[in-house]
């Protein structure tokens, strides 16, 4: 009877890790900061708004995509703010709030702040390990290019490779992600036909 409930408890143990990685681990912002005490990582905010067409394809097309999602729950906090939410935020020991007076629709303080005032959806904010923002990336990102954003960041390529040299070389895999398999930056080898 033990050792059929030890094996229950293993495959339900096994069943949960892989169920996890099927999707980004979505943090409120409370929940980021308080990990980043414990572990320091760098914060990878998708600010979106609930009428916004572009914010939903992003959520299937990119943040659901197994690469982005492995690579985003193993380098980064990341927090889905919505950017019209109504609750407070305190931040760096300041209380951001939701603003009413804009347009048809508010906004929240918070979002502005980290967008650096430009209200675009969707846009992925990307903060370092010491919550300073890095830089907002307005605009839907398909897959491909949001891999090569998020390894641009998280392994500190920003810090002394221009945007253009960097995906550039990217492509031509100078530039593998962690997570990349030895398959996946092999160069192609060239079959010799036999003379026969």
């Amino acid at each position: 009877m033990h050792k059929f409930l030890g094996i229950v408890l293993v495959i339900t143990f096994f069943s949960i890790n892989l169920i996890g990685q099927d999707r980004i681990d979505w943090l409120s912002w409370e929940k980021a900061l308080e990990k980043s005490k414990v572990e320091k990582k760098k914060i990878v905010v998708d600010v979106y708004t609930n009428w916004c067409g572009w914010c939903k394809k992003m959520d299937k097309a990119t943040f659901q995509n197994p690469k982005i999602v492995e690579y985003v729950n193993e380098n980064f906090y990341a927090v889905k703010f919505n950017a019209e939410q109504k609750e407070d935020i305190e931040f760096n020991s300041k209380v951001y709030k939701y603003v009413s007076s804009f347009g048809r629709r508010g906004y929240h303080e918070l979002a502005n702040e980290i967008m650096s005032g430009r209200m675009s959806y969707p846009t992925v904010v990307f903060m370092d390990e010491n919550q300073r923002v890095i830089q907002p990336i307005p605009g839907f990102q398909d897959a491909n290019t949001f891999e090569m954003i998020i390894i641009y960041f998280a392994e500190n390529h920003y810090k002394t490779v221009p945007w253009q040299k960097f995906t550039r070389d990217f492509k031509s895999k100078k530039y593998p992600s962690k997570s990349a398999k030895p398959i996946d930056i092999q160069p192609q080898v060239q079959t010799v036909g036999s003379k026969g």
